[in-house]
């Protein structure tokens, strides 16, 4: 009796294992965090849920969108973004496939990511997640949309012609 209730007592008192909540937050794969934020951050768009959608960003965050004069801060970001997530009309972008890295003292994590979206078809997402304490934060984030080679020269005049229509920058 005395031998297993030693043994129950160091069961209660050892390490959780992996199975165990209180496993989860000691034993995490980098990799997966990342990937939890940011598929989080899109279901949160998805989902027109502002407030959710940019505690994903540090304060200085910056956002690069898929027109070049689009960068923009979180906040210059956040302010453009509002009507849609006040409407509860969002984007909706899935990541099928993506691929991860880290800095060496994993504190930086760099990725590039395929997604489906609803309203752009097939784009490309990219970005700079830096760890805040115990939580990834993105830093910057640049959306595109991938033009295959073989359309590239028509898609450059257009782009080009588009540029000269536009009006110069205020100052210039």
């Amino acid at each position: 009796m005395h031998t297993v209730a030693l043994l129950c007592l160091a069961l209660l008192t050892a390490a959780p294992d992996a199975g165990t909540p209180a496993a989860a937050g000691t034993r995490t794969d980098p990799t997966s965090e990342v990937n939890t934020v940011l598929d989080d951050w899109h279901k949160a768009a998805a989902q027109a849920d502002e407030a959710r959608y940019f505690s994903h960003f540090t304060p200085e965050a910056v956002y690069l969108g898929t027109d070049g004069s689009e960068r923009w801060t979180r906040d210059e970001f956040r302010a453009w973004a509002r009507p849609y997530f006040a409407r509860g009309k969002t984007w909706n972008f899935t990541a099928v496939s993506r691929h991860v890295s880290f800095s060496k003292d994993g504190t930086v994590a760099w990725f590039d990511e395929a997604l489906s979206t609803t309203n752009m078809g097939p784009a490309r997402g990219s970005g700079v997640l830096v760890k805040d304490g115990s939580t990834w934060k993105l830093a910057q984030y640049n959306l595109s949309i991938p033009i295959p080679n073989d359309l590239l020269e028509d898609f450059k005049k257009r782009i080009e012609a588009h540029e000269k229509k536009r009006t110069p920058p205020k100052g210039k």
